[in-house]
C-alpha cells in the first residue's frame, strides 16, 4: 500500500460508531474533518489526546471542523471510553483493521525489544472536498488540537 500524502483523496471510511450507527467519511463532505487514529481506549496517552479534543471541541466546531477518532477497539469499548471522559464526538470501531490499513497507520511497533503490530498515533486533516490537507505523525497528545491549528494557520 502506498503511503498517503498531502493532496491525496482521503480513503473512504465506512464503520460503526460507539452507538452501532454506520458512519461514512462521505457524510462529512462540505466540512473539514480531523480524523485521528489512536492505539487504544482508556490508555494514558490516548485519554490525554481525546480529552484535548473534547476540551477544544466547541471551538473546533466553530472553526468548521468535525472530529472523528478511530481505533481497533470495539463499539462497546468506545462507548465506555466516551461515557467515562464525556467525549462529544464519534469514535469509529475498526476491529477488522480495514481503516488503519487503508490509511497506512497499522505498523510494526517495538516496545522493550518486542516487535508487534499496532496503530501509529496519526492525525489527518481532511478538507471539505475529502482531500488530505495535513498529516500529523508526531502527535502532541496534550496539545493535539493546538498542533492542528498551528499547521492550518502556518
Amino acid at each position: 500500500m502506498k503511503e498517503l500524502k498531502k493532496g491525496d483523496k482521503a480513503p473512504a471510511i465506512k464503520a460503526k460508531n460507539q452507538n452501532g450507527e454506520t458512519v461514512e467519511l462521505k457524510d462529512y463532505l462540505g466540512k473539514k474533518v480531523i480524523l485521528y487514529f489512536y492505539p487504544k481506549d482508556n490508555t494514558p496517552g490516548c485519554t490525554t489526546e481525546a480529552c484535548n479534543f473534547r476540551d477544544n471541541y466547541q471551538s473546533l466546531l466553530q472553526e468548521g471542523y468535525e472530529v472523528l477518532g478511530v481505533s481497533i477497539d470495539s463499539e462497546q469499548s468506545h462507548q465506555k471510553f466516551i461515557d467515562k471522559f464525556e467525549l462529544p464526538f464519534n469514535l469509529l470501531a475498526d476491529e477488522d483493521k480495514k481503516i488503519v490499513e487503508d490509511y497506512g497507520v497499522w505498523v510494526e511497533k517495538n516496545m522493550y525489544g518486542k516487535k508487534y503490530m499496532g496503530t501509529a498515533r496519526t492525525t489527518f486533516v481532511i478538507d471539505e472536498n475529502g482531500i488530505i490537507k495535513h498529516i500529523v505523525k508526531k502527535v502532541d497528545n496534550k496539545n493535539a488540537s493546538q498542533q492542528i491549528r498551528e499547521l492550518v494557520n502556518s
